[in-house]
């Protein structure tokens, strides 16, 4: 009988194309896994399900879970899904350059997670002082496109498709935030390790059918376009090129492992923002259990 897990993603966002293609191709129901996904399209709202232990397995950003280990938190990353943001900067089409952001309201999904400190290096980057352009929460990728063709945000980080479908409708790309972020852990499968223990197998399991959904992705990229197409929706060529550009950024991790210096970029921002102890050495062991990985191999 397969074990029912109960799944938290935050946006339909190319990084879940690995989680979408195993889907796709029942490599969960071969593990022995009932995978069943929710879309929350809010970072503290994950969380707090997981807390709640009502979602047992999320796949998301990690500052909360980073900031609340020192607190004695209890969440742990077992897996590693986008080291790389793979936003570009979607502005109103009268922001021609960066330095334009001046006083502009920026969407992000959350005050508390990746993006928001993207915006704040990015400040930094360009010569502004912290808070020349006004942060706001919206919601993820998806409710920022619509925001922005409503014209009730002024810029966006969007990912590939969206980023695509933003400048063919007029709308301004005011390049890569990987120029300003390189190496971030993006997203990452998290859990609690009293429940990841006592079902260990299943955990495995799950690893093992996410691996091979991304093996699946980067053998075939053209079989994972119609799974682009229907979770995205977008366009074929649309999910072609995001596919395309996933795997040319590496935006993926290979074998899902999470990364030391993408880790170490989420420490040193949360120190920075005074969310964890300054004097506190960075230590991966702390937010990241790799023996998930090792038995899912």
């Amino acid at each position: 009988m397969a074990a029912t897990i109960k799944i938290a993603l935050v946006s339909r966002t190319i990084f879940y194309a690995p989680v979408w293609v195993a889907e796709q191709n029942g490599y969960f129901r071969d593990e022995g896994v009932d995978a069943q996904f929710e879309i929350f399209d809010n970072a503290e709202k994950i969380n707090e399900v997981m807390q709640a232990g009502v979602t047992r397995i999320a796949i998301a950003s990690i500052e909360a879970l980073v900031t609340d280990a020192f607190k004695g938190g209890k969440l742990r990353v077992a897996a590693s899904v986008a080291q790389k943001p793979p936003h570009f900067i979607i502005a109103q089409p009268k922001f021609k350059t960066v330095t334009d952001l001046r006083g502009a309201r920026f969407g992000v999904l959350s005050l508390h997670e990746g993006t928001t400190y993207f915006v704040q290096d990015l400040e930094k980057a360009i010569g502004f002082k912290r808070g020349d352009i006004v942060i706001d929460a919206v919601g993820g990728a998806p409710t920022r496109w619509k925001l922005l063709r409503e014209g009730k945000i002024d810029a966006g980080l969007q990912p590939f498709p969206l980023s695509y479908e933003s400048e063919a409708a007029g709308f301004s790309n005011l390049g890569p935030i990987s120029k300003y972020v390189p190496d971030y852990e993006f997203t990452a499968v998290f859990l609690d390790p009293t429940w990841g223990q006592a079902n260990r197998r299943t955990v495995a399991g799950f690893l093992r059918a996410l691996r091979r959904g991304q093996a699946a992705m980067t053998a075939d990229p053209d079989a994972a376009v119609p799974v682009l197409v229907k979770e995205l929706g977008t366009t074929p060529d649309y999910a072609r090129r995001a596919i395309g550009d996933a795997l040319k950024f590496k935006l993926m991790p290979d074998g899902l492992a999470a990364s030391e210096p993408g880790m170490r970029r989420v420490y040193e921002t949360l120190q920075r923002a005074g969310l964890v102890p300054k004097d506190m050495p960075f230590d991966i062991g702390r937010f990241v259990d790799p023996s998930y990985l090792d038995a899912a191999r």
